[in-house]
């Protein structure tokens, strides 16, 4: 009763930010922000980006057994296969640093290893091949360039030392993971349910595919033009899957797994997204912290501009693809190529309502290390990059 309560209440809300009236609020600045950036999220994000993501994270917890998840990214799993498939995950998906996390948090909560599973995390949003793109189309190949490796490699990277930070825990794992060997025997082929997984990620994928940039034309373009086609033919063939293959006890148990997740993620996103949104503003727009105090601490190659740079990229929300319109400003009014990257490897993988949900998953200090991983080899890599490309 509780959670359906939660539920409700959810909605509620949703539907409140979904039709907030603008137009007749006049409030102080930072506050207007808040409520624009809340607005704008739940418009946006919430119901082709999360709710998608919310019942692919309900099918990995309720229809993959524990017992493979272990297999392909626990801890006594084959290490270059774990990371190799975690790291290019965002090839795939190209989500943002929300959407990813109901999907990291149902790999995890299977008992996925936290290498692994930080990988995931980091390469979800941040390996973005259409973001890639544009980043070297408009920003310069160097940035795109440096951009591409450094994601995959931050995600390898930060992933195996999350695991050599918390190994204590790994091996605990590691000696408990032979009692879920033979958990759960599959209930279906596996080749039924792999259309079932393909079908709903590459919905997500296309019903959220962006725009080109420029009147593009190629492959993207034709792409976003059958979008929507595409993705009703995938949700068409989801509806034949879920009906010729599924019982309605399981079908109960997918959706009551997938409201447990919207319940645990969605307060503290939106939590998250309105502070964000005081705090900083959205793009073009003022918040408590004033533009000009970014730009004019991002300029140069230094240690402090790349630091800085890190740390707002990690704190602010981005949409994907939308970091690279905002760095374009900021490069225009004088920030160092370094901290560019810096912010571009920082910002796209986190934000503040991103680091709410990994505290939920992770716990405090789990939270705190990944996220400085994350600022420290941002700015390192800033700096390292400022001296080569200038």
């Amino acid at each position: 009763m509780k959670n359906r309560l939660k539920s409700v209440l959810i909605v509620i809300v949703f539907i409140l930010c979904y039709f907030l009236p603008l137009k007749h609020i006049t409030l102080t600045s930072p506050v207007f922000e808040a409520l624009a950036l809340v607005k704008w999220y739940a418009r946006e994000h919430v119901l082709l980006c999360l709710v998608p993501a919310f019942f692919i994270a309900g099918a990995i917890s309720v229809f993959i057994s524990q017992a493979s998840v272990i297999k392909y990214f626990g801890a006594k799993a084959n290490k270059f296969l774990a990371y190799s498939v975690a790291s290019i995950s965002g090839t795939i998906l190209a989500v943002c640093s929300c959407t990813v996390l109901p999907l990291f948090s149902g790999i995890y909560k299977r008992g996925a290893g936290i290498g692994p599973a930080t990988a995931f995390l980091y390469s979800g949003p941040a390996i973005n091949v259409l973001a890639i793109i544009m980043t070297a189309r408009i920003l310069g190949w160097k940035l795109g360039v440096a951009r591409g490796l450094g994601a995959i490699i931050f995600s390898v990277v930060i992933g195996f030392l999350m695991h050599l930070i918390f190994i204590k825990e790994e091996q605990n794992k590691k000696s408990s993971g032979d009692l879920f060997a033979e958990e759960v025997k599959e209930q279906r082929p596996l080749l039924q349910n792999g259309l079932y997984f393909a079908s709903m990620v590459a919905f997500l994928v296309f019903v959220n595919w962006a725009k080109p940039q420029n009147g593009e034309t190629g492959l993207w373009s034709l792409i976003f033009n059958m979008k929507w086609y595409l993705s009703g033919f995938l949700l068409l063939s989801l509806s034949v899957m879920l009906f010729k293959w599924f019982n309605k006890n399981e079908l109960a148990d997918w959706v009551s797994a997938s409201l447990g997740f919207a319940n645990q993620i969605l307060p503290l996103l939106f939590i998250g997204v309105i502070i964000a949104g005081a705090l900083l503003g959205r793009p073009g727009q003022e918040g408590l912290i004033p533009s000009w105090i970014i730009s004019k601490s991002v300029g140069g190659n230094s240690l402090l501009s790349n630091f800085f740079a890190s740390v707002v990229g990690a704190f602010m929300y981005f949409a994907t693809l939308t970091e690279v319109p905002i760095l374009q400003g900021l490069i225009g009014s004088g920030m160092g190529k370094g901290p560019a990257l810096a912010l571009l490897l920082a910002g796209p993988a986190l934000s503040l309502p991103n680091m709410l949900v990994i505290r939920g998953v992770f716990g405090t200090k789990k939270t705190i290390v990944y996220v400085s991983l994350v600022v420290v080899m941002a700015t390192v890599s800033g700096i390292i990059f400022g001296i080569i490309a200038n």
